[in-house]
C-alpha cells in the first residue's frame, strides 16, 4: 500500500467556488484518491464543483470549521488525515513534506509553518501581528513553542485525533488542536511550508479582530486544565493586587486625613484573601494535573509493552514450523485420538 492510499485529504469549505476545483485536482493529480470536502452550507456552487473535480462531498450538520473537522471523522476510515483549507493558499506539492514525519514515526501531529516561506500579500500586517501575539501567548501559557498554531495545513493520525477533546466551532479549532496535543503529550513536529495569497476573486471568511479575540480567550480558557497555575494564579494575583492597592489607600487616607474607610478596608481584605486562596488552589491543581500526566504516561507505556508482548507471541505462534507448543510435530491427527488399527496390529504381532 502506498502512502497516498493511507491518507484522506480533508478540506473544510464555505463559499470557496473560486478555488475548490484547483485544490481538489491538485491532490488527486498527486495520487491522493480520497479527498473529502466538508462544506458548511455554501451558497455558491462549491459542492458541485468539488464533486465534479473528484471529491467526496458532505454537508455538515452544524456550522463553523471546528464542527466540520469533528463531523468529518465520521466519514474517514483512512489512518492518516491531511487537513488543508479550500482557499488555495497551501500547496499540494508539499503534501509529502507534511506527511513524512508521520510515516517515519517522528510525530503523530504535524503543523505547517506558514512563516517559513510566506509569499508577498499572503497575510495582512494586522494578521501577522495578531498571529505572533497568539503564538507568543500560547508559548507562555502552555509551555511549548509550536511556531504557528493557527496554521490550517496539518497532518495527523486518526488514532491521535480520537484521543483529543475538541469543542471549538469556528477557527478556534487550530488553537484547540495545539493545546490538546500538548495536554495529551502527543508528539508534534513543525515543518516549513509555503503560504500563498488568496486569488483576487476569492473572499476570506476570517474576521481578524473578532476571531483573534475569540482565539486568545480560548487560549486562556483552556489553560484551566492544561496550566491551572497560570489560569487561577493570574486571577488570584490580580485580586490580591487590587486588595493591596485598596488597603494602601485606606491606610494612607487614615494616616494623612484621619478618615477611616471601613467598607473599603473590608473590600481590600476580601480581595486579598480571595487572591491568596486562588493562587493556592492553582498550585494544588497544578500538582494534580502533573500527577495525572505521569500516571497517564505510565499507563500508555504499560499498554505499549503489552501490545509488543502480544505481537511477539503472535509471531512465535505463527512462525510456520508446523509444531505445537509442546514441540511435537503436527501429524494432522486430532489430539487425544488413538490409532486403534495400529494398536491391534501390535497385539497381533
Amino acid at each position: 500500500m502506498s502512502r497516498q492510499e493511507e491518507v484522506c485529504i480533508l478540506v473544510p469549505t464555505y463559499n470557496e467556488a473560486e478555488t475548490i476545483t484547483a485544490v481538489v485536482e491538485g491532490y488527486r493529480e498527486r495520487g491522493f484518491d480520497d479527498v473529502l470536502v466538508m462544506d458548511g452550507g455554501s451558497t455558491d456552487n462549491t459542492q458541485d464543483l468539488a464533486a465534479a473535480a473528484g471529491a467526496r462531498v458532505r454537508e455538515q450538520r452544524g456550522s463553523g470549521k471546528g464542527q466540520a473537522v469533528r463531523e468529518a471523522m465520521e466519514y474517514i476510515d483512512r489512518s492518516v488525515v491531511l487537513m488543508v483549507d479550500g482557499d488555495s493558499t497551501y500547496r499540494a506539492d508539499e503534501a509529502d513534506r507534511m506527511l513524512d514525519p508521520i510515516f517515519t514515526g517522528r510525530a503523530e501531529h504535524v503543523i505547517g509553518n506558514r512563516f517559513a516561506n510566506m509569499q508577498s500579500g499572503a497575510m495582512t500586517r494586522l494578521n501577522q501581528v495578531g498571529n505572533r501575539i497568539i503564538n507568543r501567548a500560547f508559548r507562555y501559557i502552555h509551555g511549548q513553542n509550536l511556531v504557528d498554531i493557527l496554521s490550517g495545513y496539518r497532518a495527523f493520525t486518526r488514532d491521535s485525533f480520537e484521543t483529543l477533546s475538541l469543542s471549538a466551532e469556528g477557527f478556534g479549532i487550530e488553537t484547540e488542536l495545539a493545546v490538546e496535543c500538548v495536554s495529551h503529550s502527543i508528539q508534534v513536529e513543525v515543518v516549513p511550508i509555503t503560504y500563498e495569497p488568496r486569488p483576487e476573486e476569492s473572499e476570506t471568511n476570517l474576521r481578524p479582530v473578532r476571531d483573534g479575540g475569540n482565539i486568545i480567550l480560548r487560549l486562556y480558557q483552556m489553560a484551566k486544565t492544561n496550566n491551572p497555575l497560570f489560569y487561577f494564579g493570574s486571577v488570584g494575583a490580580t485580586s490580591a493586587f487590587v486588595g493591596v492597592m485598596l488597603a494602601g489607600y485606606v491606610v494612607y487616607d487614615y494616616l494623612v486625613s484621619g478618615i477611616s474607610h471601613s467598607v473599603l478596608a473590608l473590600a481590600a481584605g476580601v480581595a486579598l484573601l480571595f487572591g491568596v486562596q486562588l493562587v493556592m488552589f492553582g498550585v494544588l491543581s497544578e500538582l494534580i494535573v502533573a500527577s495525572n500526566r505521569r500516571q497517564t504516561q505510565q499507563l500508555e507505556r504499560i499498554v505499549d509493552r503489552l501490545e509488543r508482548v502480544d505481537s511477539d507471541e503472535s509471531d512465535l505462534l505463527g512462525d510456520g514450523t508446523g509444531r505445537s507448543d509442546s514441540g511435537a510435530e503436527n501429524t494432522g491427527e486430532p489430539e487425544g485420538v488413538v490409532d486403534t488399527d495400529a494398536a491391534d496390529r501390535s497385539e497381533g504381532d
